[in-house]
């Protein structure tokens, strides 16, 4: 269980990884090395694994990005999701339960390029079938 204290560090953290232990210190009202020593018992109990880039609006609103639903045959579950894991359009895979055993939300550059790739996610072996829908736009991303 997480204290409030820490949410709230993971809470600024997640809006910019890259804020200096000054800034985050001065935003939680704590020292510097308060907010560095939360940090580091974060990353030693696992909490914290790594840190990424978050793409800049723009650049991705020249992108075209869906979802794409998979029923896939159970015993080869495990060389599709290797076989997604090697497209770099992949950006998500979730297992889900349902209708569908797997959700992957792809970019792609363009329309082409998106009816390309759900070709080739179509024609894997082990996936079943598929359902793709565009995303038009995100309303909440956190």
């Amino acid at each position: 269980m997480l204290s409030n204290a820490e949410q709230a560090l993971l809470s600024l953290l997640r809006a910019n990884a890259r804020a200096s232990t000054a800034e985050l210190a001065r935003r939680l009202g704590v020292s510097r090395t308060t907010v560095q020593s939360r940090i580091e018992r974060l990353e030693q109990r696992g909490i914290i694994t790594g840190y990424g880039v978050r793409l800049s609006p723009d650049y991705e609103q020249g992108l075209v990005r869906a979802h794409v639903l998979l029923t896939v045959t159970p015993k080869l579950a495990d060389k599709v999701v290797r076989s997604l894991q090697a497209l770099p359009p992949v950006r998500t895979l979730h297992s889900v339960s349902g209708n569908f055993d797997m959700i992957v939300i792809v970019d792609a550059p363009s329309i082409k390029d998106l009816d390309t790739l759900l070709d080739q996610i179509g024609a894997m072996d082990g996936v079943e079938r598929t359902s793709s829908s565009i995303i038009l736009s995100t309303r909440i991303d956190r």
